[in-house]
């Protein structure tokens, strides 16, 4: 199913105006394994919130996600799987994540390891877009819920 099929089934079974716009489509993460997975804590209701660099977003020209914004998430292989809206976005350096905060993306049990597992994913990320890791980088932390799911 493309984008745009998934996309009108789902304003059509939302009973939403075929006008509505969505902000982004994407998949979790830079590998397939954890791209799935990850949708997978998605669509259990497990990961509620997603941290992304704030320097990714102004380095890709992308808006920064606000409350009420709807994104497709896809699986590795493109395909639509569901829709989220966003409920909540916070801005804050990365070296000020607190576990209360992060535990909502359900991946970690710990502070530690979402701080070891998000130094290693923004560090490979800045290396493929130009940006270097920092501890006090800007992270977007958007808490989200799924609207619709297929």
């Amino acid at each position: 199913m493309t984008i745009d099929q998934f996309w009108t089934l789902f304003c059509e079974q939302t009973k939403r105006s075929p006008s509505t716009k969505y902000l982004s489509v994407f998949h979790f993460e830079l590998t397939e394994k954890w791209a799935d997975e990850l949708l997978q804590l998605v669509l259990s209701g497990k990961k509620r919130a997603t941290a992304s660099s704030l320097w990714s977003f102004e380095l890709e020209g992308m808006e920064i996600p606000r409350a009420g914004d709807l994104s497709i998430v896809t699986d590795w292989a493109g395909n639509p799987r569901c829709v989220i809206e966003t409920t909540t976005v916070t801005i804050l350096p990365f070296d000020e994540m607190t576990f209360d905060i992060c535990q909502r993306e359900g991946e970690d049990d710990c502070l530690e390891s979402w701080v070891d597992g998000h130094r290693r994913f923004f560090s490979n990320e800045g290396a493929l877009m130009g940006y270097s890791f920092s501890e006090t980088m800007p992270i977007v932390f958007e808490e989200f819920e799924v609207i619709y799911q297929m």
